[in-house]
């Protein structure tokens, strides 16, 4: 499985620490950005990190900015994502065992390295429970996510 990660300039130091750490037990894969510009735009990595997820059967993404909520917002606009703004990890365990969410996104202004190391560990590791109620609702997603493209 791999993991794609990528932040915005706000997130680009813990993103590039949090890599390192994940590149531990995980296949992780940066999407930049490469160095530190204050004039990177965040949707443009969010959509290399949802692009991938959605082109790669199993794989997840992890997305840092400042507040994650312009990730998240960014992410979710690619069919199939479900993108989650995660703070603590029993929010990080709930939204994959009950929303398979495929990306995490992480408030960097919020959390220390260690907080969204330990977030993004329970991220990944978390399996999506499979019960009927959540495969539903995910299908009725899908639903909503078709009428409004088609």
């Amino acid at each position: 499985m791999n993991i794609y990660i990528a932040s915005d300039h706000a997130g680009f130091i813990k993103k590039q620490e949090l890599a390192e750490k994940l590149s531990r037990d995980f296949s992780v894969i940066d999407l930049g950005p490469e160095d530190l510009n204050p004039g990177d735009d965040y949707p443009i990595f969010a959509q290399r990190v949802a692009n991938s997820v959605t082109n790669e059967e199993g794989s997840l993404g992890i997305l840092v900015c400042k507040s994650g909520q312009g990730m998240e917002i960014a992410a979710n606009k690619v069919d199939g994502v479900r993108a989650a703004l995660v703070w603590n990890k029993h929010i990080a365990e709930e939204t994959r065992r009950d929303n398979d969410s495929n990306v995490l996104s992480l408030p960097s202004g919020e959390l220390s390295l260690d907080e969204m190391y330990e977030i993004s560990k329970t991220f990944l590791t978390t399996q999506f429970s499979k019960q009927d109620r959540h495969v539903r609702r995910i299908e009725e997603i899908r639903e909503i996510e078709d009428e409004n493209n088609g």
